[in-house]
């Protein structure tokens, strides 16, 4: 069996909150305050890398994802502070989705202008030299990246969901458990490499995923 991590089982256990936005309606409401830098701080160090994430797999530099960054939590900043998003109305997932799609758009625009100044330069090359990539690049306004969201979505839910498990159970349960269902391993390559028995490895199996479960649904908003 590959060593590769396989989550199948993992996501299993979150299916009853999949769908589900890591949310807390109360670190978006503490930004109200905007002395309050260490919500401001915590929020950021939340959703900044998963918007870096997205940006990148739309086909985005490291760059032109840092920048997509930083523009969509000064948009949300803004609209914040301009009472533009009400946590009773709607979902902050869909909300900053919109947020960042406007700026990964605002990329490929400039991407765009950029090649098409720089194909001008270079009229006499071949049609295949001159052609941009990003007209090689999927359509980051349509239903493609709503699913790349998602996903992108699920994967911070479990990170989360697993970040808080581990601070919650042994060290060596959430070894058994990470070792068995996050990387796939079969019960006797388990037993074989952390010297434990059959029962060690399904009650910890069990009992870390039900605490994840639990930890995840914590992290669920329900969708209005």
């Amino acid at each position: 069996m590959s060593d590769l991590p396989k989550v199948a089982e993992t996501e299993e256990l979150l299916k009853e909150t999949s769908g589900s936005p890591p949310t807390r309606k109360t670190l978006i409401e503490k930004l109200d305050n905007w002395d309050d830098w260490a919500s401001w701080d915590e929020f950021y160090r939340t959703y900044s890398g998963f918007v870096f994430h997205v940006a990148r797999k739309t086909g985005l530099s490291d760059d032109e994802a840092s920048d997509v960054v930083q523009e969509t939590f000064i948009g949300v900043a803004k609209n914040l502070q301009k009472k533009k998003f009400d946590t009773s109305l709607g979902s902050f997932k869909s909300f900053l989705l919109n947020q960042a799609r406007w700026r990964i758009l605002d990329q490929f625009r400039r991407r765009k202008k950029q090649q098409s100044r720089e194909a001008n330069l270079y009229a006499d090359e071949t049609d295949e030299r001159r052609t941009a990539p990003i007209d090689r690049c999927a359509d980051p306004n349509g239903v493609a990246l709503e699913k790349l969201w998602e996903k992108e979505w699920q994967d911070k839910v479990m990170d989360l969901a697993l970040r808080r498990v581990r601070a919650l159970v042994s060290p060596r349960q959430f070894q058994i458990f990470s070792c068995y269902v996050i990387k796939g391993w079969s019960p006797e390559r388990v037993k074989k490499e952390l010297g434990v028995n059959a029962a060690q490895v399904y009650l910890a199996k069990h009992r870390v995923g039900r605490i994840l479960k639990r930890e995840a649904a914590k992290l669920s908003e329900t969708e209005q």
